[in-house]
């Protein structure tokens, strides 16, 4: 059994299977789920009002020209034509932001003025710093770390340490244990190697009933035509597609983003189901045949969605492996970043620990935000909602999802996100309006993520 690499095969199953399966219990497990619901719902009821003012349906077959188009066209779907001009995001970050601000506790306070300005109403307990180098030891030791020895002074040193990286991921490839794979991601991966060890952890391989599986999403698109298409249409046209880091991948976005919004089985695994409308087909008699859920996914994106799946296509060539890697990091982590719960990796409480370090670590530049009446999240919000995609350059945001994966965690996002706004302090300091404030923070192409965390996590002696 373990000659022919059934029993690493099982392991990882095993473990796979657990990361999917671990949910903390909490108290406030209701509460949260019925403002979820609550939030479903009214996203459910502007769809539905978009589709009265267009006068279209959720949900129809295609046509056989139609459907003949797709199919000839699927490689370069950026060609097929589609009228979305009359089309607007369901909701932004800056829509889900009020949501959350807007969260009334399970634990009543009498200070309205602390209910204006933090989450302190919401008793969720959330890491500090220093329950944050108890998990990341590496980066607090300061341990040399693939992507902080970049300099130019020194190149001779970095090329040394990527090829001993490159010589161990092969081995690590070799043992075939995603266990091994995900230690091996915490002191950084050379790009060359960044495809194999995520595709090892995930098990997001190339396998039979992966591309099968795919075949029948794609056999889906090809026949249902879902008021959904024109908002992933919309989203790419409006992130990736002017994006100078993704634009190139605008057809494999189309292809994995439709495929999505089909993909059943990420109701049927996400935790916390979501909720879902059942639609009937136009032109169809009320039957159950002909009644289907909408979407079959249950996810409905938001503006910005798309930067979830943009980066996975500079890794993968391969369209089951780029689908699965991207669903596989969706399930595991994304969804939490839009969806309200208890969890700690869960919105909520990443923007929690967010406001709890920048106010505990720099009061003045938090009491300066609160003097100009500027909510400190208002600045940080699409960063932590969509993982820094978009925002960060392409080789630093993999560096930091290198470390997600690492960990198994996205606790690093809020620090990143508050190491950030800490480092800007001076700038910061000089302007009085939300606009000045974003203007600070635009740009984010001269960070560098492993020693900006470092230095927000190694001890002062």
């Amino acid at each position: 059994m373990e000659e022919s690499g059934l029993q690493a095969n099982l392991k990882n199953d095993i473990y796979r299977w657990v990361k999917t399966k671990k949910k903390e219990q909490n108290q406030f497990d209701a509460f949260f789920r019925k403002a979820q619901v609550n939030w479903d719902r009214r996203i459910h009821k502007s769809l539905n009002s978009m589709c009265n003012e267009l006068g279209i349906t959720l949900a129809k077959l295609r046509n056989t020209q139609e459907k003949e188009e797709i199919m000839t066209k699927w490689n370069e779907l950026s060609n097929f034509e589609v009228d979305i001009h009359k089309y607007r995001p369901v909701y932004a970050p800056k829509d889900f932001l009020e949501v959350l601000l807007n969260l009334k506790g399970p634990v009543t306070k009498t200070n309205c003025e602390k209910q204006e300005w933090e989450f302190i109403h919401i008793p969720l307990r959330v890491k500090n710093v220093s329950d944050l180098r108890n998990i990341y030891t590496e980066l607090t030791r300061g341990d040399k770390i693939l992507g902080i020895h970049l300099s130019a002074s020194n190149p001779q040193a970095y090329l040394s340490l990527e090829a001993e990286r490159i010589a161990l991921a092969e081995k690590v490839l070799q043992k075939n244990y995603a266990p091994i794979a995900q230690e091996y991601l915490k002191k950084g991966c050379p790009r060359c190697m960044r495809a194999k060890i995520w595709a090892l952890i995930l098990g997001s391989e190339n396998k039979q009933h992966n591309v099968e599986y795919f075949r029948q999403l794609k056999e889906h698109v090809l026949q249902f035509d879902l008021m959904i298409d024109k908002l992933i249409i919309k989203d790419i046209t409006l992130t990736a597609s002017n994006d100078d880091q993704y634009f190139v991948f605008e057809d494999d976005l189309y292809q994995m983003m439709l495929c999505f919004s089909r993909d059943s089985e990420i109701l049927k695994m996400m935790p916390g189901q979501p909720a879902f409308m059942q639609v009937l087909l136009k032109g169809n008699k009320n039957t159950v045949d002909n009644n289907m859920v909408f979407p079959p996914s249950g996810v409905i994106p938001f503006h910005g969605f798309t930067m979830y799946a943009a980066p996975f296509c500079y890794l993968f060539e391969n369209p089951v492996e780029l689908y699965f890697s991207f669903r596989q990091f969706y399930l595991r982590y994304w969804h939490r970043l839009h969806r309200l719960c208890t969890s700690p990796q869960g919105i909520v409480s990443l923007c929690l620990q967010y406001e709890r370090m920048l106010q505990c670590y720099e009061p003045i530049l938090w009491h300066h935000f609160k003097s100009c009446h500027i909510h400190p999240l208002r600045v940080v919000i699409k960063w932590i909602m969509r993982a820094f995609s978009g925002h960060l350059p392409l080789e630093q945001l993999l560096n930091l999802w290198d470390l997600v994966l690492a960990y198994d965690s996205l606790e690093i996002i809020p620090l990143l996100a508050v190491s950030i706004v800490i480092f800007r302090k001076e700038n910061l300091l000089r302007v009085h309006n939300l606009q000045g404030v974003e203007a600070v923070l635009a740009d984010l192409s001269s960070i560098s993520v492993i020693p900006l965390l470092q230095m927000a996590l190694i001890k002062e002696e």
